[in-house]
């Protein structure tokens, strides 16, 4: 190999380390600053969710190292690590996350939707948790989470979004429905004709939303995975760290916790005897249009 040529190679081989060390000495910043370590998330996961949030902002393209650069350094890096944490099951960043973002999921959920606000937002822990049923695999809907907005924006756009499709849903459904009833298919519902009845099922329904509204977020949590999810107990102590005895045991005392406040509500704001209160929870184990009845009604599970 000629001197100049030598030269040359050797001058490459030098830049090109150079580089790789400055990048390294990059990534090195960006995880420090993050706060990963916090989460104890290993440099290579964070690193690797940097490049995913790259990948989704210039797909099949790669950008100029000053920009991509620019990029990285403009991203939530905190709020990236705390995903990246809670996609892993991390518990100390779960419960930071529960903690701290319930109040603004609950928030959004309600401007959104709501008196159904509530079950919008609970609906959504399961798919940030990456439930699949029966098996072990888990995608988290925190891997769609590129930081290039703050957690708590991203959190409410995503709400907002499932809303709209709910309604979307709905609408399709209700026109339908409208179609069959200009067919003739059938007669139409007729009316309750006992207004007792429906006005027990609307005072239990209001008295069940506040007893979910003031349970624990954990409790909150088990109670969807259980009955909205139909996870086993061994498939939830899985996923929250927990003896399938003590996921048992938490649901019981959930629900006995539920019972016992919409019975006191029913009782100390409205006067029902505890006669007209059997009345409100039989009621309510068979309207169709009560959300969560399965709670009210005790031993179903046992």
């Amino acid at each position: 190999m000629p001197a100049a040529a030598a030269f040359d190679y050797r001058a490459a081989q030098v830049l090109g380390l150079s580089r790789r060390e400055r990048h390294a000495s990059r990534l090195a910043r960006l995880y420090a600053a993050s706060g990963a370590a916090r989460w104890d998330v290993p440099r290579e996961a964070f690193e690797a969710s940097l490049e995913a949030s790259l990948r989704h902002r210039w797909p099949g393209a790669s950008p100029p190292d000053r920009e991509a650069v620019r990029y990285l350094e403009s991203l939530a890096l905190e709020d990236l690590a705390l995903a990246c944490a809670c996609r892993a099951g991390h518990e100390a960043a779960w419960e930071h996350f529960v903690r701290d973002y319930r109040p603004v999921l609950l928030a959004a959920a309600r401007a959104v939707a709501g008196a159904a606000g509530p079950e919008l937002a609970d609906g959504l822990y399961a798919d940030l948790f990456g439930l699949s049923g029966e098996r072990e695999d888990r995608r988290s809907l925190f891997a769609y989470y590129h930081g290039r907005s703050r957690l708590a924006t991203w959190l409410r756009a995503v709400l907002a979004r499932r809303y709209i499709d709910h309604l979307r849903s709905s609408r399709r459904l209700d026109q339908f429905d409208d179609a069959l009833e200009g067919q003739g298919t059938g007669p139409a519902v007729a009316e309750d004709p006992d207004p007792a009845r429906a006005e027990m099922v609307r005072l239990t329904q209001q008295a069940l939303d506040e007893a979910v509204a003031a349970l624990d977020a954990a409790d909150r949590l088990r109670l969807r995975l259980y009955y909205g999810r139909d996870l086993t107990l061994a498939a939830i102590g899985r996923l929250l760290r927990e003896h399938e005895a003590t996921v048992s045991r938490k649901l019981d005392r959930a629900r006995r916790q539920l019972r016992a406040r919409v019975e006191g509500i029913l009782h100390e704001r409205h006067g029902f005897t505890a006669v007209q209160v059997a009345a409100c929870f039989d009621h309510a184990a068979r309207a169709p249009e009560l959300q969560l009845t399965t709670l009210l009604t005790p031993g179903t599970d046992e």
